[in-house]
């Protein structure tokens, strides 16, 4: 089965765990990799392949393209290691990772995060007009 791999600076990514959980339940298929203040490259690098040692599929979301945790973990990919990463991680991203079993095409990750983000206000004004249509 296919694990899901969190990764950023800080908790944020332990955070968006316990988060998710407390909507879609324990996920055991989960894992977490925080780069704290206090650590480097290396530290944070020897935490991953701690996580995925004994991982033989997984996908990686990280918080931001071009930070540390990103860069140390796509420097593996092109050093010939197997496995996608995306960033921008987000709630409805990892969700959509659990509702699908895991496994979720590129192009489908790409537009659903791009779908998950609305404009809040737009839709409360739309539907005052529509009601006020009524």
């Amino acid at each position: 089965m296919n694990h899901l791999i969190l990764i950023s600076h800080g908790r944020l990514c332990e955070e968006l765990k316990n988060s998710t959980e407390m909507i879609m339940g324990p996920q055991n298929n989960i894992h977490t990799v925080s780069l704290l203040a206090s650590e480097g490259k290396e530290d944070f690098l020897n935490k991953f392949k701690e996580v995925t040692k004994d991982l033989d599929k997984f996908t990686v979301l990280a918080d931001l393209m071009g930070g540390t945790p990103c860069n140390v973990v796509s420097q593996l990919i092109m050093q010939g290691e197997k496995f996608d990463i995306f960033t921008g991680m987000n709630m409805p991203m990892v969700i959509d990772f659990i509702s699908n079993d895991f496994e979720v095409s590129p192009d489908d990750i790409r537009k659903n995060a791009k779908d998950s983000i609305n404009y809040v206000n737009e839709i409360l004004a739309n539907s005052n007009d529509d009601d006020e249509l009524e």
